[in-house]
């Protein structure tokens, strides 16, 4: 793990419940936190264009994004969730099928009005948003640490689901955002867009996405933590 990056998570996390900006759930630490605002960010990243124009959206998991997957639900959009911790993959919300537009955009209720699929039945993503713990204006983000949103781009991206031309956004407080140019390795995910309840930042990036899966940099306890990763890396395997 990043010494770097964890120092930057771990003074991030404290400034955040210092500055009481931190909301529920806690504690924050060692989570994508939730933050003052994020219902206001998620109605800002609504107002884009690319929003407006997008008919499939994936959206992280965690809490300061679910009103963005409470939006798209409203506005009839598809949505794809990944389970969290990829354990059972990924999740499908189609709007016609829910009832709550609150509840289907939580965890239980994803699972409830939405449908486990393969990698194959997912259709084709407009907009790719991630939760992050800080980021800069240069396009670099940090999670919480463990990966999984570049698990589940390099997953999408293999087969063919996301391209370098799907914009990748994050929602966070301003107080996430760094001016620190901190190191980055070949599996991160770039942001296109950064999103706080106050501005919408567009970014000129400087790197690419990932186009695949760099296996050799995949720890082997997550290949076998990850069904879908671990199905994934015997057809590559029997595919060399």
């Amino acid at each position: 793990m990043s010494t770097e990056k964890e120092k930057i998570r771990n003074t991030i996390w404290k400034l955040l419940e210092d500055k009481k900006v931190a909301t529920f759930p806690f504690p924050v630490r060692n989570r994508i936190p939730n933050f003052v605002g994020s219902r206001e960010a998620a109605r800002k990243l609504a107002e884009l264009k690319i929003w407006k124009d997008s008919k499939t959206i994936a959206v992280n998991p965690d809490a300061p994004q679910k009103p963005i997957r409470e939006i798209a639900l409203k506005e009839r959009k598809t949505l794809v969730m990944s389970t969290p911790r990829l354990k059972n993959g990924f999740l499908l919300v189609e709007p016609r099928q829910t009832i709550d537009f609150g509840f289907a955009s939580t965890i239980k209720g994803a699972f409830k009005f939405g449908k486990l699929v393969n990698l194959e039945e997912i259709p084709l993503i407009d907009l790719f948003v991630v939760g992050s713990v800080a980021v800069n204006l240069e396009g670099l983000r940090i999670g919480k640490g463990e990966g999984y949103s570049e698990i589940e781009w390099a997953l999408l991206r293999t087969k063919n689901k996301v391209s370098e031309n799907v914009p990748i956004v994050t929602t966070v407080h301003e107080l996430q955002i760094v001016d620190i140019n901190f190191s980055y390795m070949l599996y991160d995910l770039p942001l296109d867009i950064v999103v706080t309840p106050n501005r919408v930042v567009w970014i000129k990036r400087k790197i690419k996405k990932p186009d695949r899966i760099y296996w050799d940099l995949i720890d082997e306890n997550k290949i076998k933590e990850i069904p879908i990763l671990r199905k994934l890396k015997l057809e590559y395997e029997n595919s060399s």
